[in-house]
This record gives C-alpha cells, sequence and structure tokens, in this order.
C-alpha cells in the first residue's frame, strides 16, 4: 500500500503535537515520556516518511553558519536584556509562559536529557522541516505540492509558515519568527531539505547543549 505524499510529510508532525497535547492532560513520568516519543516518532519517520526524506545537502558550510545564527538570535535577548521575556508580551494567556514540562526530579537525570537531547537534534528537525517547508511552504502555493519544486518562493507562503513558526513557539515567538524567516530564507536558496535539516539540527543541538550547561530549562518546553 502507497502512502500518500501529503501523509509522508505531515503524520510525523501530526504525532509529535499528539505527544504535546498527550502531556497537557496526562503527563507521563519523564523515564517513560521521553524514550516513547523518540521511539514511536522514528517508526513514524521510517515507516511512513522514508520515502520523502532527504538528507543530500548544496551548501553544508552554509547551513551550519545558519543554525549557528539562529541559535544566537534564540539566547541573545534574554542574555542582553534580563527579564525581557517577563512581558505580558511575551508570557500570556495565549502564548503560554516560559517554563520547563519536565519535572524537577528529570532534571536531574541524566538518561532523560540525553533523550531529550537526541530528540531535540536527531528528529524535530526532520519532523518539523518535512511538515513546514517540505510541504506546507509548496501547499500554500498549490494544492497539487509536489508540482511545486521545493524552496520556490511565494510572498503568501514565506510568510504564513514564518507566523505559523512563531507561533509554534509560544513565549518565544519572537525569535521563533526570526527563525522561521531564516529557515525559509534559506529553503528558497538552497531548495534543499537536507540544508534544512541540517540548519535545524545544528540549531536544536546548541540550543540544547546550551540548556544543560547553563541550566536554562525553560528553553526546553
Amino acid at each position: 500500500m502507497t502512502v500518500s505524499s501529503t501523509v509522508s510529510y505531515t503524520a510525523p508532525f501530526v504525532v509529535y503535537l499528539g505527544f504535546v497535547a498527550l502531556h497537557s492532560v496526562l503527563p507521563l513520568p519523564a523515564r517513560v515520556d521521553e524514550p516513547l516519543r523518540l521511539v514511536v516518532l522514528s517508526l513514524v519517520l521510517w515507516f511512513v516518511s522514508r520515502s520523502v526524506i532527504d538528507f543530500r545537502t548544496v551548501n553544508w558550510a552554509g547551513s551550519v553558519a545558519v543554525g549557528v545564527a539562529i541559535v544566537a538570535l534564540w539566547i541573545l535577548p534574554d542574555l542582553l536584556f534580563p527579564g525581557y521575556r517577563q512581558s505580558i508580551v511575551f508570557q500570556n494567556a495565549l502564548t503560554g509562559h516560559s517554563a520547563t514540562s519536565f519535572a524537577p526530579g528529570a532534571l536531574a537525570d541524566p538518561w532523560v536529557l540525553a533523550l531529550r537531547l537526541l530528540r531535540s537534534f536527531a528528529i524535530v528537525p526532520i519532523v518539523e522541516e518535512l511538515f513546514w517547508r517540505g510541504w506546507m511552504m509548496r501547499w500554500i502555493i498549490a494544492p497539487d505540492f509536489e508540482k511545486i519544486p521545493l524552496g520556490t518562493y511565494s510572498r503568501k507562503a514565506f510568510w504564513i509558515v514564518a507566523i505559523l513558526f512563531a507561533a509554534e513557539h509560544g513565549p518565544y515567538w519572537d525569535v521563533g519568527l526570526a527563525a522561521g524567516i531564516l529557515f525559509n530564507w534559506w529553503m528558497v536558496r538552497t531548495r534543499s531539505l537536507g540544508d534544512l535539516m541540517l540548519s535545524h539540527a545544528v540549531a536544536n543541538l546548541s540550543l540544547g547543549a546550551y540548556v544543560i550547561a547553563a541550566g536554562k530549562w525553560e528553553y526546553w518546553l
């Protein structure tokens, strides 16, 4: 049985959001939740999406640089302006609050932190790039999105995806918007999902390392 292309691009993200929703109503212990997410998302990527995953890059050095720039944008506002994110502009009933979803005990568990870091740079970039820039950026241009080459520029698609990507990041919507713009621009430049996955992985790995080293757990919502 052939899985439709839309499902191949979107199913991992739907499952990813399903875990987020489940955690909000029925939080599992981190030692159960983290390996469960990692295994289930890996299986969905392998069995549903592997035909559309392409890790080839056309500019790996530029992709690494974009990832580093994004993590710098992510942490600099809080470093330069302490208390900046406490504003109602960023923390309110609509965007949520910048607090980790981990229980206090989990923050001292090396196994949980290692799995979270692994998921953040090895799984999440694939899941999100398939959805946002592999599928949605083309689907907005035309529902028959496979006829639209990767990286095709449309002002409408570019800004809708950037704004929705920002909204996904809750109280970090401002840096989420900046990241969305950079990711979209890089997709237009490279027309390569592999390059976007690499940029996203570098950003998430760098941010995760900073979170663990500095104890800035609020970045891991």
